[in-house]
């Protein structure tokens, strides 16, 4: 009995060794066929500019990531720009006029007491593009730099010279005289996905150069009051002062993202959450600058915010997505067309547009020129409006942007009626109508719906207010129902809703 146990037992670990060598050589085919394709990350569609840049091989990542992150180091560059400051007079201390002051010290504090000029410097980085030295970075790292140096992995150094630059977007390009550069080839950000493994590499805090790791967490981040035009991919890959200009690269080692900004709280160190301007937006602004050496934009003329639910009651607006006209400014593409203040923009070229931002996006990276279909919403019936855009003017910062009850009154404000005089200390037209707030009590539903002292209140759900009699006979009329203004702010109007008064 023992020994036919025995025999059944071998037979058993006979079989188990036999079945592990051939699962081994089935998963060691596995994994030789695994490594071998693009698991990680976005889809490769690249849309390089540079001829010599050629994306990553995947290899086997047994030690680690070198193999996408060691060829893109080459080409992260440390920027270090110095401009001269002139301090304003009035900030030196009265003791420095001082005769007794002066006695002892003499003049070694200033001539006279005046300020002295001093070169202020700051650290960033950057990206080359191109193999003669085209390189992308911030325009913060650069703003207002009378010299810009660049200095490669290899320690070599080149004076740099600014092509030019869009604060709009916080990008610019700079230029060094150079060949057969290291680069990066440029990627397609519309690809990435929250989720997906990226690298940023820069130089914080000018310790040198710096490669750390993390995901997309989220894309189409905007809103941020960063920058005007804001589209960011947010990651919590570790970025820092210093890391402003520098690469964010996806797993093929393609230049998806120019890191750009963090959000700290105060710390001024990472917290987990930075931001990077998608090539989607950064190469357009690129190619502009090299052509033209500047950057121009389509322009509407019409002021967008969103569409609350709140407001989309008011409007009985039913469909999904919509952005709200609140204003359109004379004479602009949007006016001719025939577009109104209370319209809804539903579609832009056969498009849903779901945001203000997005909109605004879209127009601004259109050619001036360019025609465009509007599907627009209005009184229940939505038409077709077809325009042509103007070319933004480089005054509109904030054009096409988003963006116990008493009866008759609306609770926590105070109006009075809009006199001539009032209009000219608002730098309002002389046809403006409606009654001016005067004060808010900022534990308002009015201060929370976003209306100012300063403000003119020119409809209350879509009837006109010309005084104060009008007003509170409108405001009655409203009961307790959400009430819909619009309102009049440094100029422009906007819709909010107030939710009680």
């Amino acid at each position: 009995m023992e020994s036919s146990s025995l025999k059944i037992r071998r037979w058993v670990a006979t079989v188990v060794v036999l079945a592990a060598f051939a699962g081994g050589a089935l998963l060691s085919q596995g994994f030789r066929d695994w490594a071998g394709h693009a698991v990680f990350g976005a889809a490769r569609e690249p849309i390089a500019i540079a001829q010599n840049a050629l994306p990553v091989s995947l290899g086997n990542f047994a030690n680690g990531f070198s193999a996408v992150i060691k060829p893109a180091l080459p080409a992260v560059v440390n920027i270090r720009t110095s401009k001269i400051v002139k301090p304003q007079a009035n900030q030196m201390s009265p003791m420095f006029n001082d005769p007794m002051f002066r006695q002892f010290f003499g003049d070694q504090f200033g001539q006279g007491g005046k300020p002295h000029a001093e070169r202020e410097q700051a650290l960033g980085s950057g990206v080359i593009v191109t193999p003669d030295g085209t390189i992308l970075t911030n325009n913060h790292v650069i703003d207002g730099a009378t010299d810009i140096k660049v200095q490669l992995s290899d320690k070599r150094e080149f004076v740099a010279k600014l092509v030019g630059a869009d604060p709009k977007s916080d990008i610019a390009v700079l230029k060094i005289e150079g060949k057969d550069l290291p680069t990066l080839p440029l990627g397609d950000s519309t690809q990435l996905n929250v989720g997906d493994l990226i690298f940023a590499i820069g130089d914080p805090f000018g310790i040198g150069e710096t490669a750390t790791m993390g995901i997309i967490s989220a894309t189409g981040r905007a809103k941020l009051g960063i920058e005007e035009y804001e589209n960011f991919i947010q990651t919590d890959a570790a970025i820092n002062p210093g890391n402003s200009g520098g690469a964010m690269i996806d797993i093929h080692g393609n230049l998806v993202g120019i890191n750009t900004a963090i959000l700290s709280h105060g710390a001024g160190g990472n917290e987990g959450v930075g931001f990077a301007i998608p090539m989607s937006m950064a190469k357009p602004v690129m190619d502009q600058i090299l052509a033209h050496g500047k950057v121009v934009r389509g322009y509407m003329g019409a002021y967008i915010q969103d569409l609350t639910p709140e407001m989309a009651k008011a409007f009985n607006f039913n469909l999904s997505g919509g952005v709200l006209i609140g204003d359109v400014s004379p004479n602009a593409p949007a006016a001719k067309a025939g577009l109104n203040k209370g319209d809804v923009i539903v579609k832009l070229n056969g498009q849903t547009v779901n945001d203000a931002n997005d909109l605004r996006l879209n127009i601004s990276q259109m050619a001036p020129g360019a025609a465009v279909k509007l599907d627009v919403w209005r009184n229940g019936k939505t038409q077709d409006y077809n325009l042509t855009l103007g070319e933004l003017p480089a005054d509109k910062q904030t054009a096409e942007r988003s963006d116990d009850t008493s009866s008759g009154e609306i609770q926590g404000i105070e109006v009075q009626d809009l006199t001539p005089e009032i209009s000219q200390q608002l730098n309002l037209p002389a046809a403006t109508h409606g009654v001016v707030v005067t004060g808010v009590d900022p534990s308002s539903a009015a201060a929370a719906a976003g209306i100012n002292r300063g403000d003119v209140i020119q409809e209350i759900n879509h009837k006109p207010v010309n005084n104060m009699s009008q007003y509170k006979q409108l405001m009655a009329a409203a009961g307790t129902q959400p009430t819909l203004l619009l309102v009049n702010h440094g100029g422009i109007t906007n819709y909010v809703v107030v939710e009680s008064h």
